[in-house]
């Protein structure tokens, strides 16, 4: 009972500003949604058709309330070369594989890997992003009408300063509707939404791919289906860290997986493409007032109510207004407190952040931005981790025996100083190893604890290994050569 007053709350708490937040998310999703379908090569209604499946179905099974989920270029890019060698059937194939695999990823509680993204990561993906939305606009103010500039400026001097009048009404659709009225009225000639392309003139139908139920198919689009879900889920997670940092909610991100993969199964079965989160358009949803799972479904019900009924009135929306809502978006969007943290933070941090940026600006891929920061915090990571450790020596000289007491992580990255720490030139007859302050993480430490104690019983020392915790100890009694030499010369012995 408690979790259906909860889902209730997420649906009905905010009905005002879920409805139009949603409203400006689907205006604002229709050049997107053509653009992505070019960069695809597929026609627009494949893209707007997602956009409409994908946030419709998100908004019911999804993980994150607010989150706007459709067609995107990360998961566009991945299908270029599938659509152009095998068809369009092929796609839509690899898009409910997609799904399910998606599916799967929430099932087996994927979205816990979110917990390994450092903070630097993901303000990097956000700058990135930043400045890919911006430049996604440069074609629409390169080699323009002057007055396309004048109108985009109108539209920024809206969305800015309307707040300050009321915030009942989203400013950014406030100025959408203002420079279409404006565009209109005046007959100015300015590029406009249906120079974008074709907006399909039915509702979709279900069907199902038309492609041969055989070994051989699933040969062709399973590596792309399996690239679309990880780019697609990535994205997807990262986007929902930001919104839940925005609105400071918590989300459930192994549930988005699942939602991700249901939006992409129904997106294929209506004859749309894959997608997932979009940080831009969810974004523009926060920032309008969006909270709630209704928010979502208005994005995706009303651009469909749009392209199919309303497109007559979509068509001569000037591009101006959605390029003014989009830069908006980009500046909304960009970590500006990044830039004066540079000096303050510790210079790893700030190198994954700019290599996570410089990544992704530079490949235009998401996924490559992200994995290549997470691998150089990981190795910033097990760097500083492998200093916390030292190794002190005490010696009794009437016994003759010195003892080593380990401190610390003994891992991979710390192996080699640990080895050092050891004078295996000492004159005694025995030797104390006492690493009950000490943890052996993998088979490098419990190899260089080997390497240790053979070492000194080649040169006739006794060692004596003391203190393992209990991880310790299995690593040891699993992996240890010193161990189990010990064991077969007691065992000879014995015989």
């Amino acid at each position: 009972m408690q979790t259906f007053t909860h889902y209730r709350q997420e649906w009905f708490s905010n009905i005002r500003g879920d409805v139009l937040s949603g409203i400006v998310v689907a205006l604002a999703l229709i050049p997107e949604a053509i653009g992505f379908s070019v960069i695809a090569g597929v026609d627009p209604k494949v893209g707007l058709y997602a956009s409409f499946a994908i946030a419709c179905v998100a908004a019911f099974v999804g993980g994150r309330p607010g989150m706007i989920s459709a067609a995107t270029a990360a998961t566009a890019v991945v299908m270029v070369s599938l659509v152009k060698e095998h068809g369009l059937q092929y796609l839509f194939a690899a898009t409910i594989l997609m799904g399910v695999i998606q599916i799967v990823a929430g099932w087996l509680k994927l979205g816990r890997v979110m917990r390994f993204v450092s903070r630097s990561v993901i303000t990097g993906f956000v700058n990135a992003l930043a400045i890919l939305i911006f430049m996604a606009q440069l074609p629409e103010l390169i080699g323009v009408p002057s007055l396309t500039y004048v109108m985009i400026a109108g539209g920024l001097a809206i969305i800015y300063l309307f707040p300050y009048v009321t915030k009942a009404i989203p400013s950014p659709l406030v100025a959408i509707a203002v420079l279409t009225v404006i565009a209109w009225w005046t007959g100015i000639e300015l590029r406009t939404v249906g120079d974008l392309g074709e907006l399909p003139s039915s509702f979709p139908i279900l069907t199902f791919p038309q492609v041969p139920m055989t070994w051989e198919t699933l040969r062709i689009i399973l590596p792309y289906s399996v690239t679309l879900a990880a780019v697609g889920l990535l994205e997807s997670l990262l986007t929902a860290q930001i919104v839940d940092d925005m609105t400071d909610t918590p989300s459930n991100k192994s549930q988005e997986c699942v939602g991700q993969g249901a939006g992409n199964i129904a997106s294929a079965l209506i004859g749309g493409m894959g997608g997932c989160a979009m940080i831009g358009q969810s974004v523009i949803n926060v920032t309008s007032g969006g909270r709630g799972r209704l928010s979502t479904f208005v994005a995706g019900a009303f651009l469909l109510f749009l392209i199919v009924v309303l497109d007559d009135l979509v068509r001569i929306i000037p591009m101006a207004a959605l390029v003014a809502v989009m830069i908006m978006v980009s500046i909304g969007t960009f970590s500006w407190r990044s830039i004066l943290d540079l000096r303050k933070n510790p210079l790893p941090s700030s190198v994954v952040m700019l290599a996570t940026v410089v990544t992704v600006v530079t490949t235009h891929d998401l996924a490559k931005g992200v994995i290549v920061g997470v691998l150089l915090s990981g190795i910033f990571f097990a760097g500083k981790v492998s200093k916390l450790f030292r190794v002190t020596r005490s010696e009794e000289i009437v016994a003759k025996t010195v003892t080593y007491v380990v401190e610390g992580q003994i891992f991979f990255a710390s192996a080699e100083n640990f080895i050092r720490a050891f004078d295996f030139n000492e004159q005694v007859d025995q030797i104390n190893i006492d690493v009950s302050a000490a943890h052996l993480w993998d088979i490098t430490a419990v190899g260089a604890l080997d390497k240790v104690v053979l070492k000194y019983r080649r040169a006739g020392i006794q060692v004596d290994v003391v203190g393992f915790n209990q991880a310790s100890a299995e690593m040891v009694d699993k992996f240890a050569l010193h161990d189990k030499s010990e064991r077969l010369a007691a065992s000879a012995t014995l015989h």
